[in-house]
């Protein structure tokens, strides 16, 4: 599994099996097409995330190119033709069954693939919903919708693997550091994810049961983190995760 980069920091996934490949959300072709001349595997399948260039860009040119068959969100618009897949859907590539979660927020119809029988542990291509110490802006949706999704992934196996699309890890964590300074785990991992960037090494991907101790938009409901969203916006009711959760990524939108 290697997290192609393209772009400032975007990851384009790319899983490679036996006989052929497959990539998530490649927003730029030519990196994808690099690194299947180096592997000399067919590309048999692209999943897509949600709509927007930066995941999209290269789905034409790569289909082309290959004759891949394109995975994508049933409710937006992505580029023809494509298989469209939302909840309740699965999608078999590589031998491996990914089901197919509606993850709502960052755009109106985001999905999410997740294979929980992956060699090496459960994999989740979750787009821009989850981030290691983050999560997606509100381009589309609303906290109510976010949350659900997020609730939705934390609720997972804990040993998931976390393939997030961008390497936001650095700076969602010094956040995070603001919202909960006593929570010593994050200090730790802030320090392990600085020597991997140093090294120009990836942060990703991240493990579940990390980003629920971590991440505090997976922690609405600890006192810590509301107590925090309430110092931030007074108007915040810290038993709802709702506002909690909206007044952390207004926060975050204007963090520096």
């Amino acid at each position: 599994m290697l997290p192609l980069p393209a772009f400032a920091d975007n990851y384009i996934w790319m899983l490679e099996g036996a006989r052929g490949a497959v990539v998530v959300d490649p927003g730029d072709a030519a990196p994808v097409l690099a690194a299947l001349g180096a592997s000399k595997l067919p590309l048999e399948a692209i999943l897509v995330t949600h709509h927007h260039g930066d995941h999209t860009g290269g789905v034409a040119e790569l289909r082309a190119a290959t004759g891949a068959t394109v995975y994508g969100p049933a409710r937006e618009t992505v580029p023809e033709p494509v298989v469209r897949v939302s909840q309740g859907d699965s999608v078999r590539v590589l031998g491996l069954e990914f089901q197919v979660l509606d993850v709502p927020g960052h755009t109106a119809g985001h999905i999410a693939y997740y294979a929980p029988a992956a060699e090496g542990g459960p994999l989740l291509f979750c787009g821009d919903t989850l981030f290691s110490a983050g999560c997606g802006r509100l381009f589309e949706g609303t906290p109510g919708q976010m949350l659900a999704s997020l609730d939705r992934l934390a609720g997972l196996d804990p040993d998931t693997r976390v393939c997030c699309a961008h390497e936001y890890t650095l700076s969602n964590l010094r956040f995070a550091r603001a919202v909960e300074p006593e929570n010593t785990e994050l200090a730790a991992h802030a320090a392990e994810c600085e020597r991997l960037r140093r090294q120009g090494l990836p942060t990703l991907p991240s493990r579940l049961a990390l980003e629920r101790r971590i991440n505090p938009f997976l922690r609405t409901r600890e006192s810590a983190v509301a107590q925090s969203a309430r110092r931030f916006d007074p108007s915040v009711d810290p038993a709802s995760p709702v506002q909690v959760f909206a007044a952390l990524r207004r926060w975050k939108d204007e963090f520096r």
